[in-house]
């Protein structure tokens, strides 16, 4: 048999491609980050790429209280729901987490494709829907209506997340703390929990992100007065493309660019001695 490193010629093609390609995804998806940065910096007057010049401007007038008070609105409104998301997805993701573990493995291949259905069906359709049955049951459109829709269709995430983390924990652990006479409520703050918690945060990373940048399901269930930042900032661009659409997203990515870097901080695992 010959030896594959008498032709190089396959493992030459096969780095151009994983290279080439790979470094045209990424740039594919860097490339609009760093456009949408250096548009909100422009001295001119609306988008427009190359920049005009270089200035703070937009982004001070997205903090003046007065000119942006809309979007201050509207951005109060989006952490709230999403906050909310985040807390009402803990409070069925988690015990769902505990008690999968808990079960026979023929048992939660039936029920987990039913808890991740959500993720599966398009967020659009959903937010229709769930329009629909709340006016048939006699809801309006609310901020509550809202949160309960963000949770519905982004809790999964928390649910997987921490899943995960689950499927590789030691249950000896929770029987010693047992054993040793702790209580069930013991056992589950001072030891299930702690383990827990990578998936934990890893997943209200992902609930508050999805939840803040969600344009379908609020567009549905929303109502007049809950103005969320997405939808906002779509009507900016509409109206006038308003420059601080930019400053928004520039303010985005650098919260979401820190919270990362803090959880990768946080969550890295010890180094061995």
């Amino acid at each position: 048999m010959r030896d594959i490193r008498e032709n190089p010629l396959p493992s030459f093609l096969y780095k151009a491609f994983v290279f080439g390609f790979g470094g045209l995804c990424v740039l594919y998806l860097v490339a609009p980050i760093f456009i949408a940065l250096t548009m909100s910096f422009t001295s001119g007057q609306t988008l427009k790429y190359p920049p005009e010049g270089f200035s703070f401007r937009w982004y001070e007038a997205l903090l003046d209280p007065v000119r942006s008070a809309t979007e201050h609105i509207a951005a109060w409104n989006s952490l709230k729901i999403a906050g909310l998301a985040v807390l009402g997805a803990l409070l069925f993701a988690i015990p769902a987490t505990i008690g999968m573990t808990r079960m026979r493995r023929s048992t939660v291949g039936t029920i987990e494709p039913l808890l991740l259905a959500p993720l599966v069906l398009p967020s659009l359709v959903y937010g229709l829907a769930a329009l629909i049955v709340a006016n048939f049951v006699g809801l309006q459109p609310s901020l509550w209506l809202t949160v309960t829709g963000h949770i519905v269709v982004f809790g999964p995430l928390m649910y997987r997340a921490a899943s995960v983390v689950a499927q590789g924990l030691n249950p000896s652990l929770a029987e010693a703390s047992t054993v040793m006479g702790a209580s069930w409520f013991t056992t589950l703050r001072r030891v299930t929990l702690p383990l827990l918690m990578p998936g934990i945060l890893a997943g209200a990373f992902l609930v508050f992100i999805q939840s803040l940048d969600n344009v379908s399901v609020s567009l549905f269930l929303a109502d007049a007065q809950t103005t969320v930042l997405p939808l906002r900032m779509f009507a900016l661009i509409e109206e006038s493309l308003d420059v601080r659409v930019a400053a928004i997203s520039g303010i985005l990515i650098g919260l979401t660019l820190v919270v990362m870097l803090v959880a990768r901080r946080v969550l890295a695992p010890p180094k061995q001695a």
